[in-house]
């Protein structure tokens, strides 16, 4: 895999809001992309995620910076010449065409012959599964047929890179757990690049191969999913890809192995290589645990809690507890075998923190 397919530097833009103020949507970022990777822009609304992903596709062009295919800058190449479809979460279907000529329409503007639109098109919509409704019109379709077509019509261009922005929005849950798979197996299957934009913290692990989480127009990370997840570098990056619950305590001890805090009263030990940057004694800290990363029993511990809500959801509870002032925090339980007891609002438990699943940051 190539290492730059596509690369930002110093990527800037600046737009002027209604009072006439600059706004960096975009604050000088650096990005590889390597051919074939399926690379995610994950991050909360107003981070700059889609106007970076505009800014690749030519629709909104860089204050400063540059974006560079195969080592070469495409700013001065136009959309319709870059080989980069996008597919949005309205579709973008044309209502009046069949679906065949709505795939086949890209196709129609390159002058390709009959004989090899009919051949492409009929190979995209096998690679989406929508063989047997190309003379069917988009409102005779449901909601993830449609966003099928609309990958099908990008994937008929073969082309460099396919470009989604937010394409799973307009879906009920399940379409949407459906519909990325499809997205996912294709592309693997064709080995195209992707770059996708959402804020679903769901789809981009799912989807991945690198992730990019962007706050305030920046790159607060990027990595494999189960790093970004597992290994978060900043409070941000844990709370927006895990909800996870910050904790106050006050480091009581530091070896070379591990961090002590008093939490609630009571100490906990945390492995160093989970600690941000060098602590000392007496050094205001926060604890942050991952729902998955609170076990909840009725097995005493030295944090006790009452259930506020319990929300059971199948395969998982989700329990809201009071904790410590009232502070209200999240545990995820697994009902594996279904053998796991259920705890309702207003019971008393007591919580069981994993060391080694939790993240230490300063204050």
């Amino acid at each position: 895999m190539s290492n730059d397919y596509l690369v930002l530097k110093n990527l800037v833009k600046v737009f002027t809001d209604g009072r006439g103020e600059k706004v960096r949507a975009v604050d000088n970022i650096d990005l590889t992309i390597g051919r074939g990777e399926f690379v995610t822009l994950l991050g909360p609304s107003g981070c700059g995620k889609t106007t970076t992903l505009r800014m690749i596709a030519g629709f909104e062009h860089a204050t400063s910076g540059t974006i560079e295919m195969h080592g070469k800058d495409i700013s001065p190449i136009p959309p319709y010449k870059r080989n980069m479809p996008m597919v949005f979460q309205s579709y973008a279907l044309f209502p009046h065409m069949t679906i065949y000529d709505n795939v086949a329409y890209g196709l129609k503007l390159r002058n390709a012959s009959k004989s090899e639109v009919a051949a492409k098109v009929a190979d995209a919509c096998r690679m989406v599964n929508l063989v047997g409704v190309e003379k069917r019109y988009p409102g005779e379709l449901s909601g993830g047929q449609q966003q099928r077509v609309a990958l099908a019509r990008a994937l008929v261009l073969k082309p460099e890179i396919i470009l989604f922005d937010e394409p799973l929005s307009n879906l009920d849950a399940k379409l949407r757990i459906q519909t990325r798979t499809e997205i996912k197996r294709v592309q693997q299957n064709m080995g195209v690049t992707a770059l996708y934009v959402t804020h679903d913290q769901s789809e981009a692990l799912s989807l991945s191969d690198k992730i990019v989480i962007m706050n305030h127009g920046k790159i607060a990370q990027a990595g494999a999913p189960e790093d970004v997840y597992n290994n978060p570098n900043s409070p941000f990056v844990s709370d927006f890809i895990g909800n996870a619950n910050f904790l106050d305590a006050v480091v009581q001890s530091v070896t070379a192995d591990a961090v002590t805090v008093d939490l609630a009263g009571a100490p906990l030990s945390i492995p160093v290589a989970r600690c941000e940057g060098e602590l000392s004694v007496g050094d205001a800290v926060r604890v942050s645990a991952k729902p998955e990363a609170i076990a909840v029993n009725t097995e005493k511990s030295a944090y006790a809690a009452v259930v506020d809500v319990s929300s059971f959801v199948g395969p998982i509870t989700e329990y809201k507890l009071k904790f410590g002032e009232e502070k209200i925090i999240t545990a995820i339980q697994s009902n594996q075998d279904g053998l796991a007891k259920v705890y309702h609002a207003g019971a008393e438990v007591f919580l069981h923190l994993k060391p080694q699943s939790l993240r230490l940051y300063r204050a």
